[in-house]
């Protein structure tokens, strides 16, 4: 399994022949094994060139861009030798169809819902009082199949995710990491920190694993696709979220691994520090590796690869041949 490379300092990205190293603003090199890397997510002030480029593209390097605040920027995507003719036209022909885009709108947020409810079913059962909020989210799913339009949908999907946030304090139990209501934006306090940076990561994954698939990520079903940005992996994420980067918020919080030191004010706002973002990515890094049992492989399966076979399900309904059903976890 290839891997994903982290950079948080400042520096330049060089190649020399055939292999690429980072040069950081004291000359410190660290080189970069290019057949075991799949992506770069660049989060410093780093400079590149054109023959660096070049070689990514070779190489099928994604770069994905953040600014100093941790929001994503943009992409670098290696040219799209995967696309296929057909494939987009059938992404296109299920989006201008407004059941056929309903539906598949539908099953995502169905995928979160379910994954929302399960997280919720885990720390119930370790005395966590999430009660009220589960038994709210079960009454706005029922909502979901009857939803007449995507705006509709989007409203229960929201409604849905405000209700799971109000459980949040009782899951980690942090007097320190009070979330008094998701803001973006800049985020107010140390949680919307936490959701926002892993959010912007998830998307970043997601995107990557569309790569490798005949699909275009321009054209999504829930959020609407425009001219401005990639939507189909928001649409893939919004499912893995709860299980991917939400328990790892509650993991480095509930263990202590980030503390509210590693948080500082800036933009009207709170932002991550660097040694908070590289304790954050490690422990997203590692859920990511995790393995489950797959129950219709029948073998263990990282979460990472989770991402591409959902992915290949969504092929599969596109060409008519399966109806896509999103993943939710049973633990």
């Amino acid at each position: 399994m290839k891997k994903t490379l982290y950079i948080f300092s400042n520096g330049q990205l060089h190649r020399k022949d055939n292999t690429i190293f980072f040069e950081s603003e004291e000359g410190d090199r660290k080189f970069i094994p290019v057949e075991d890397t799949s992506e770069l997510m660049v989060f410093g002030e780093v400079d590149l060139n054109k023959r660096f480029l070049e070689f990514c593209t070779q190489k099928e390097i994604i770069i994905h861009y953040y600014n100093h605040y941790g929001y994503y920027t943009g992409t670098f995507y290696p040219r799209e030798h995967y696309n296929s003719g057909y494939m987009i036209l059938r992404q296109a022909e299920h989006y201008l169809k407004p059941e056929s885009r309903l539906h598949i709108a539908r099953q995502f947020v169905t995928g979160a819902e379910r994954n929302i409810r399960q997280v919720l079913k885990y720390y119930a059962n370790r005395s966590k009082d999430v009660g009220e909020q589960l038994s709210e989210i079960e009454r706005l799913a029922e909502k979901i199949s009857s939803s007449a339009d995507i705006s509709v949908l989007m409203a229960i999907e929201g409604n849905i995710r405000d209700q799971y946030y109000r459980a949040f304090d009782a899951i980690h139990g942090q007097e320190d990491f009070i979330f008094d209501g998701r803001s973006r934006r800049p985020p107010k306090n140390e949680i919307n920190t936490l959701i926002s940076f892993g959010n912007t990561i998830m998307y970043s994954t997601v995107l990557s694993e569309i790569y490798r698939t005949h699909l275009d990520p321009r054209i999504g079903y829930l959020h609407t696709t425009n001219f401005r940005r990639f939507t189909l992996n928001l649409d893939v994420a919004e499912i893995f979220k709860p299980i991917i980067v939400d328990r790892v918020i509650f993991s480095v919080i509930g263990k202590k691994m980030i503390s509210k030191k590693d948080f500082k004010k800036e933009g009207g706002g709170l932002i991550l520090k660097e040694q908070g973002r590289r304790v954050f990515v490690e422990e997203l890094e590692n859920r990511l590796k995790t393995t489950i049992n797959h129950r219709e492989i029948g073998s263990p399966v990282s979460y990472r690869r989770l991402l591409r076979l959902e992915l290949y399900k969504l092929e599969k309904h596109l060409m008519g041949e399966k109806d896509y059903e999103p993943f939710v976890t049973q633990w």
